[in-house]
């Protein structure tokens, strides 16, 4: 069989175009990358993603260098750096203890290690001060100075808003707190009232009962406020001191006009001979078809004098 090398070389430049053009293509797009996948050209597992472990690169003398190429180009006032040892101890030196140093102490001992960091930030404020000034630096915050803050107007509303919600729900469980202890106060008032009056119910009447079985003459429970049964006195009232004085000037004087009039029940009871004495019986009168008429037509009424003198004679 005889092969063409004209064809084989063809051949194997169509080989070498079409490697270059798979290294060339090598960015598909998701479209193409489906197509290819629906024809069976891309298989699970021909590409493998490999993560490569990242190295943490503590590279000493570089930070070493930007540091003091910081230090030679900018100025102090810039960097603010101060790097000081801690400042004397004068309470330990007042008590004549020996201040320790800075590697004794205790990273353990809270107290003296936070006494460490404040003694340390006292003795770069007194160094710092000074530099400032020197360089006219104001050090206080002006009294109108205005700094901005860093949540929005919106958020402060909303905070002003749960923070007055939360106290009108303070004031509003104190002001039921309190009602409800004057609730407790009334309602032990009134049950004190309730049980004093059952008491001094339950006194008046075996007072009565005693009274009317005779076991007592006594008539002291009717007074009521001014003598209780019980034997405690309360207050008398003004008129029930004056009765007991006895009458006042104006009883006395219409007695004096009128008269005492005596006793009075009983005075119109009929008897056996008032009930068969039928002298003083009118018809006409009884029936109202006669009598003396006055205007109108109705009976006039006798005039005082003579009412007093019917009544004398009575």
């Amino acid at each position: 069989m005889v092969i063409d090398n004209s064809v084989m070389e063809a051949t194997g430049e169509d080989t070498q175009l079409g490697m270059e053009s798979e290294e060339e293509d090598i960015d598909l797009s998701d479209g193409e990358l489906q197509d290819a996948f629906a024809q069976g050209l891309l298989k699970p597992g021909m590409n493998v993603l490999a993560e490569k472990e990242k190295t943490a690169v503590n590279h000493v003398e570089g930070m070493k260098l930007c540091l003091a190429d910081f230090r030679k180009t900018l100025p102090w006032v810039e960097r603010l750096d101060l790097t000081n040892l801690p400042a004397e101890d004068v309470v330990a030196k007042a008590e004549g203890k020996l201040p320790a140093a800075s590697g004794e102490v205790n990273a353990e001992d809270d107290f003296l290690r936070e006494m460490f960091f404040y003694r340390q930030a006292q003795a770069t404020v007194l160094e710092a001060m000074p530099r400032l000034k020197k360089l006219n630096i104001a050090t206080r915050r002006p009294e109108d100075y205005f700094a901005e803050m860093a949540k929005s107007d919106q958020q402060m509303q909303k905070i002003r808003k749960k923070l007055i919600s939360k106290q009108a729900i303070l004031e509003k469980s104190e002001k039921a707190k309190k009602l409800r202890e004057l609730r407790k106060f009334g309602k032990k008032v009134q049950v004190e009232v309730i049980q004093k009056r059952q008491k001094e119910k339950k006194a008046m009447m075996s007072a009565v009962k005693k009274y009317q079985k005779g076991m007592t003459d006594k008539l002291d429970f009717l007074d009521g406020d001014q003598k209780t049964p019980g034997g405690s006195n309360q207050k008398t009232p003004k008129n029930k001191a004056v009765n007991n004085k006895g009458p006042n000037a104006k009883r006395k004087f219409k007695d004096q006009k009128f008269g005492f009039g005596g006793k009075k029940s009983g005075t119109k009871w009929n008897t056996k001979e008032s009930h068969n004495d039928v002298s003083g019986f009118r018809a006409r009168v009884a029936h109202g078809k006669g009598g003396n008429k006055g205007k109108g037509g109705k009976n006039k009424r006798p005039g005082k004098s003579v009412r007093k003198k019917m009544k004398s004679r009575s």
